[in-house]
């Protein structure tokens, strides 16, 4: 029992820490999502130029963090018209090139892993494209495509498919403040947080309970702590697997990184790791029922070697530009709540949670958090 505590006190602390930031991250998301269509985005991603994978990554960092959710939009425009592979840069931008994961991580492991992702993220899409473009078959693209119009509904389907952009014309500031803008922002705010909820649940409860029950000499060891070259090798090669192997993606993989970054595994092999969120058991089998078997793998393949080489590329980037942080500047955060600039920016950021929470539910939030589990994910445009 006192293993079980000492384990939810840490994700009490984890939780009580990273509070602010998630909120401020999934305003700014909100903002940006109420004011741009669904439409003009899918619009933008007809072929695999460089110009529309970079404004595929764009439009994707200014979307949803949830990895489940990120995937079930990517199917949703490839249905109506990008290109796969736009698509996939979108997705990938989706979970790894947002905000709030940035905001987090620069909260809990500094400013440089922020960096990383924002690096390491526009090397993967390049990685991908080279592979798709040498290795993706038209044929094996056209059964993808053919499953992806069965319409097989997966986990957060009918989110992804929610197009609640402002309706009226104007400019950016007035759509903004208008009512229906709030009213938009508030939407988007809540169904993201929804989204995310169980991820983000699950993560904190394997970082504590990691934290608190395995033991620092049993990562050193797996982690080659203490050979450098074996361990910057290593690193960015079981990040993704253990990754897979946690079943955490989204935001929720944070405080399980920091774990694992204290317990010592490589700078890159933290970037894998992070990103390998899209790779997680269940998305793999979203990924078959979207596309086909042949297709997942296809993706588990690509995707895996693009993580590893993006890993390797931040390893020795920023080892060679003297930019990896120490691991002793990381937290695992263990005080929990106390008067320092934390609790005072968790009681502002909650008051504007809690009146975007008032202005959803007051405006059919029940109804759309009832459609989000699934329904015909086309015709609510």
């Amino acid at each position: 029992m006192d293993a079980v505590l000492h384990a939810l006190r840490i994700t009490g602390s984890m939780t009580w820490e990273i509070t602010w930031a998630l909120v401020l991250g999934f305003a700014l998301s909100a903002v940006v999502q109420a004011v741009v269509r669904k439409s003009t985005v899918v619009a933008l991603l007809g072929d695999d130029r460089p110009r529309t994978l970079a404004i595929a990554a764009g439009l994707g960092a200014a979307s949803s963090s949830c990895s489940y959710a990120a995937v079930a939009l990517a199917r949703s425009l490839f249905r109506k018209g990008a290109h796969f592979t736009a698509a996939m840069a979108f997705e990938i931008a989706s979970t790894n090139l947002v905000v709030e994961l940035g905001v987090i991580l620069a909260l809990l492991m500094g400013w440089q892993f922020t960096a990383a992702e924002f690096v390491g993220g526009p090397v993967m899409i390049v990685l991908l494209a080279v592979l798709f473009r040498l290795f993706l078959r038209d044929r094996l693209l056209g059964r993808a495509r053919a499953q992806a119009e069965r319409g097989l509904a997966g986990s957060m389907e009918g989110h992804a498919s929610m197009d609640m952009s402002v309706r009226k014309e104007g400019s950016f500031a007035a759509r903004l403040f208008s009512a229906e803008g709030f009213t938009s922002t508030a939407h988007v705010f809540v169904m993201e947080w929804a989204a995310i909820l169980r991820d983000l649940v699950v993560g904190l409860l394997i970082a504590g309970a990691i934290a608190a029950w395995v033991p620092d000499s049993f990562w050193r060891t797996f982690f080659f702590d203490g050979h450098p070259l074996a361990s910057r090798l290593w690193g960015p090669l079981i990040g993704p697997l253990v990754a897979i192997a946690s079943f955490v993606c989204s935001i929720g993989n944070v405080p399980l990184a920091v774990v694992l970054w204290k317990g010592g595994i490589s700078f890159g092999g933290v970037v894998a790791f992070i990103f390998a969120d899209l790779l997680i058991l269940p998305i793999l089998s979203i990924y078959r029922k979207y596309y086909g078997a042949r297709m997942a793998a296809f993706l588990l393949g690509t995707f895996y070697g693009a993580m590893v080489v993006a890993g390797y590329v931040v390893e020795f980037l920023f080892g060679g530009l003297g930019l990896v942080p120490d691991r002793n500047s990381a937290t695992i955060p263990m005080e929990g709540v106390a008067w320092n600039y934390t609790t005072w920016l968790n009681m502002v950021f909650l008051v504007l949670a809690g009146a975007l929470l008032v202005r959803f539910f007051r405006t059919g939030g029940r109804e759309m958090l009832r459609m989000m589990g699934g329904g015909p994910p086309e015709d609510r445009d």
